[in-house]
């Protein structure tokens, strides 16, 4: 798959602690049944959110224009509280498919939920000044694995990036990746709890 790295505008990049749960509004996904690209998305109609971290509590959608595949998912409910998803890794948070977006770079398994999240960190992998603003407790860049935020993996990681970009607008099965597979590489789960009183 040949493409241009993707070039980012600025050489400057402000870290102000943006979490990876920010862009699990849309994740692109292997769909379970034909294999090409699907989409989860929170269920339509809940209402607004009042705080990026309530995306992990929000009950999903996973739907395929391909086949029509349609799928559910809630939270677990412990008493009143709801257990919320842990993003992270080459599966979706939800219903632990592979990501759509996946390809091999420097050795490694390159990986994004969406072209927001493509974008996001092509403008920091670009930046040859990084600042950071924020606490790193969970701030999503400063969490990146070190050889993509190492100068000499720059731009294999932009070429990566591209291809991501490229993959996000195919859907057929033969398109997949051939690194977009089940790895079990799922973060440990760290207990989030939100307690609403009962589930949406």
């Amino acid at each position: 798959m040949n493409s241009e790295p993707v070039q980012p505008d600025l050489v400057r990049h402000r870290d102000d602690g943006t979490w990876l749960v920010r862009f699990t509004g849309r994740i692109l996904v292997v769909c379970p049944k034909c294999g090409g690209r699907a989409l989860v998305v929170p269920l339509p109609g809940i209402g607004s959110q009042k705080y990026f971290s309530d995306l992990l509590f929000r009950p999903r959608r996973l739907t395929c224009s391909g086949c029509g595949a349609v799928a559910g998912w809630s939270a677990e409910q412990r008493d009143t509280a709801l257990v919320g998803a842990v993003p992270g890794g080459t599966e979706d948070p939800f219903f632990r498919r592979p990501l759509w977006l996946q390809t091999r770079c420097a050795g490694r398994i390159l990986w994004a939920y969406d072209v927001e999240h493509v974008d996001a960190l092509a403008a920091f992998v670009g930046a040859r000044l990084r600042e950071r603003r924020a606490s790193p407790t969970r701030a999503m860049f400063a969490r990146l694995p070190a050889w993509m935020k190492s100068a000499g993996h720059r731009d294999e990681v932009l070429a990566g990036l591209a291809t991501l970009r490229v993959l996000a607008g195919r859907s057929a099965p033969a398109d997949r990746s051939d690194a977009a597979h089940e790895r079990g590489d799922r973060p440990r789960h760290h207990g989030s709890l939100f307690f609403r009183g009962g589930p949406y």
